[in-house]
């Protein structure tokens, strides 16, 4: 008897998994509500009289205020921790998504617009500590060989939010009308935010956790201590913001994978913001029609995103060095993503479609950004490295629309953009094979003295 409970209390316990799923959860609604407009615009631009430029400037709001708030948010959460920052930032960002079904009672098209871009500026504002606080919760709570896989899994979460909520979303515009649609997600987010306070809490505060699991993650590397504060350990708290981002610019492979962070996200940003327009324009289909259309697409991104994280874990088990594990998938995937450049050669709906997929499927495979993250920020400055990695990407949230208004406005074709977005994608492969170099855990060098005394 006594030998079956011992045995029974070295299985190690699953509650890391429960964690990423949530994390999975949350981030579809982030994403869904990010591509709210993106479904309800040429509704929206049709009702409010938006051109193609105009409709860039609008999609591009996010990208402003969430590039801007990245570092203040990484600094939040590595102050406040990642749940109540997590917490406060679901609540405000979905009251932001509520709000904006609710410009067309300001009366004049002009002064709903501007209601928009201001909501859209604030959806951007308050989403941005999420992707920090998920690369902070994948490094505290999986150790290095899982690491890949659990981030890719909640990054995929981008390509399920399409698969899941692209139908829904366009068939609310279709039948109800474009504004009730950000009713919908913000409720769903305000249910989401209570959720989290249920099942994200750090490794040695959660409930369901046992001693085995705990001892697996934290030997295999997991950053269990991450929210708790040492006495005898240096902290982002000890030291000046500026110190901290001076050392993370410093390294030539962060900067590379910043880079090629940007790159990546060109595309995600494109398929976030343009796609469903690209099928109504470019392609002739009805919104309600570009609503389930979108869904091939995205399953095969899901699919590549999910795939690409246990690929990279299986390389780092049979023996290869990060780098290897790491970049491989990220080379492969950026070179299929350059495949919807096919797309010019063909009027044919069902190839347009196939080599969407392809090309999410790529860009799902190669978009293990947030693994490297957790893989080699300096664990003192976990959410600041994140958020400095999420501003280079996020970047793209601000160029990408712009650029591709420009494009479709002034040449009338898609064409155009799709060499653009391609063409990022190759930028990313060369970014990871000519300027990151070994992928490692970045040492935080001790500052001069007097340094932490610096506010």
């Amino acid at each position: 008897m006594v030998g079956s409970e011992s045995i029974k209390q070295e299985k190690k316990s699953h509650v890391r998994w429960y964690v990423c799923a949530m994390l999975f959860a949350l981030t579809a609604v982030n994403y869904a509500d990010r591509a709210t407009l993106s479904l309800a615009g040429p509704a929206a631009s049709k009702e409010l009289g938006m051109n193609a430029v105009a409709l860039g400037y609008i999609f591009s709001a996010f990208g402003w205020s969430y590039v801007a708030l990245q570092i203040p948010g990484g600094w939040l959460l590595d102050r406040f921790g990642s749940k109540m920052v997590y917490f406060w930032s679901i609540v405000l960002w979905s009251i932001a998504t509520l709000l904006q079904g609710y410009v067309g009672i300001l009366g004049t098209a002009t002064a709903a617009i501007v209601a928009l871009f201001i909501l859209r500026l604030l959806l951007g504002t308050f989403e941005a500590p999420s992707f920090p606080a998920n690369s902070r919760l994948v490094a505290a709570w999986f150790p290095k060989q899982e690491r890949g896989t659990a981030a890719a899994i909640f990054n995929s979460a981008q390509y399920f939010a399409t698969v899941l909520f692209a139908p829904l979303m366009g068939y609310i515009v279709y039948t109800f009308g474009w504004k009730h649609v950000f009713s919908v997600m913000g409720c769903l987010g305000l249910v989401m935010a209570f959720v989290l306070l249920k099942v994200i809490y750090g490794p040695k505060d959660h409930p369901g956790i046992n001693k085995a699991e705990l001892d697996y993650i934290a030997q295999g590397g997991a950053l269990v201590d991450m929210d708790q504060k040492k006495q005898d350990a240096m902290t982002c708290n000890d030291l000046p913001t500026w110190w901290c981002i001076k050392q993370l610019l410093g390294s030539r492979m962060l900067l590379g994978v910043y880079l090629g962070q940007y790159c990546i996200t060109t595309l995600t940003y494109f398929f976030l913001t343009w796609f469903p327009v690209y099928l109504v324009q470019a392609r002739g289909m009805s919104i309600l029609k570009a609503g389930f259309v979108a869904i091939l697409p995205a399953l095969f991104g899901f699919l590549g995103g999910i795939l690409g994280g246990i690929f990279s874990d299986f390389l780092l088990r049979k023996g290869y060095s990060l780098s290897v594990a790491r970049k491989t998938p990220i080379v492969l995937g950026m070179l299929l993503s350059t495949t919807m450049i096919a797309c010019n050669y063909t009027s044919i709906e069902w190839v347009v479609v196939a080599f969407m997929g392809m090309a999410f499927f790529g860009k799902g495979i190669g978009a293990l950004g947030w693994a490297v993250v957790s893989d080699t920020s300096p664990k003192e400055i976990a959410g600041l490295s994140g958020g400095l990695f999420n501003t280079f990407g996020n970047t793209a949230g601000i160029t990408t629309p712009i650029i591709i208004g420009y494009i479709v406005q002034g040449t009338g074709s898609f064409n155009g953009a799709l060499v653009f977005v391609a063409a990022n994608a190759i930028g990313a492969i060369l970014s990871y094979l000519l300027i990151v170099g070994e992928i490692k855990r970045m040492e935080l060098k001790q500052p001069a003295a007097g340094t932490c005394s610096t506010s």
